[in-house]
């Protein structure tokens, strides 16, 4: 992982010369106020994490492009370890003056070799050329705003989910090493320890296929169908299933299907221009079932 001193020298480069071509001139103007709510300030690496930003936008701001959303997620040391850098749901240019923006996001924090105090910073940022506007609030310097702080924990503490049969074997993005997956077949299964109170079963994947039609999977708890999932080719989702202790039943383990309605063969298709002889069903990200308190 790059230290976090490097990332920020080209926007520091940029501010430098942005105060000496600017010699005297004033301090530009706030745009807005950001705010960060965490639903955990404890949570484990691994773990899901739904995350409240608000933006309360000033009487007086005027966006000349779309900027995009930095948030840097750092350890004690004040080192980066990861990102959740995006565009809001609604562009700046379209932000009106004295409203309130607010929107949700659902991540999943990587398992990170780190344990202890952290804190997250955010700006606003130009994909054009990285130059940060002005905003209210805890300056962390180089217009990145303090907004939240929490306590990670060992991954350890989590529900061990056990991918049983259907599961291909796992892949990882070629330009980012964080990103991994595993594929299904048509049918696959989990297994994970019986928790004896409510829980919610977490699903996060895709069908990033060009030639891939939408599917309907059934999740199935010890042979009991208990929730569908519609999937939509080429559309990220993160889906929450309730699971009830007369679901999971009386066992020590509790087994989950998981069964499409289509699968594939890539090399069977024409216009996947493929070879791969492998049943895809979909590829998912991550799997968590997260107890109840």
């Amino acid at each position: 992982m790059r230290s976090r001193r490097l990332l920020l020298f080209a926007p520091l480069l940029l501010l430098l010369t942005a105060a000496a071509c600017g010699g005297g001139a004033p301090a530009e103007p706030p745009l807005a106020t950001p705010s960060l709510t965490l639903a955990r300030t404890r949570i484990a690496l691994g773990s899901p994490l739904e995350l409240t930003y608000r933006f309360e936008v000033a009487p007086d701001a005027k966006f000349d492009q779309d900027y995009r959303v930095f948030v840097h997620f750092l350890d004690g040391a004040g080192e980066l370890m990861w990102t959740d850098d995006h565009d809001p749901p609604t562009p700046t240019t379209q932000w009106t003056p004295g409203s309130t923006v607010e929107y949700r996001r659902t991540i999943f924090l990587p398992i990170y070799s780190y344990v202890g105090e952290a804190t997250v910073h955010l700006g606003l940022y130009s994909p054009r050329d990285g130059r940060r506007v002005p905003l209210a609030g805890t300056d962390a310097g180089l217009r990145e705003y303090r907004v939240a702080d929490l306590q990670l924990l060992p991954h350890t503490e989590n529900v061990f989910v056990l991918k049983k049969d259907g599961w291909h074997g796992e892949e990882v993005a070629p330009d980012n090493p964080g990103v991994v997956w595993h594929w299904t077949k048509k049918e696959a299964t989990l297994a994970f320890r019986n928790p004896r109170r409510e829980a919610v079963l977490y699903l996060h994947g895709d069908n990033p296929g060009t030639y891939a039609e939408p599917q309907t999977l059934t999740l199935t708890v010890n042979g009991t169908p208990v929730d569908t999932v519609a999937i939509t080719p080429r559309q990220e989702f993160i889906h929450r299933t309730p699971l009830t202790p007369e679901q999971m039943g009386d066992g020590d383990m509790v087994e989950v299907a998981l069964t499409l309605d289509r699968s594939w063969v890539p090399a069977l298709v024409a216009s996947a221009n493929s070879r791969d002889p492998r049943e895809l069903g979909i590829r998912v990200f991550h799997v968590f079932v997260e107890p109840g308190s």
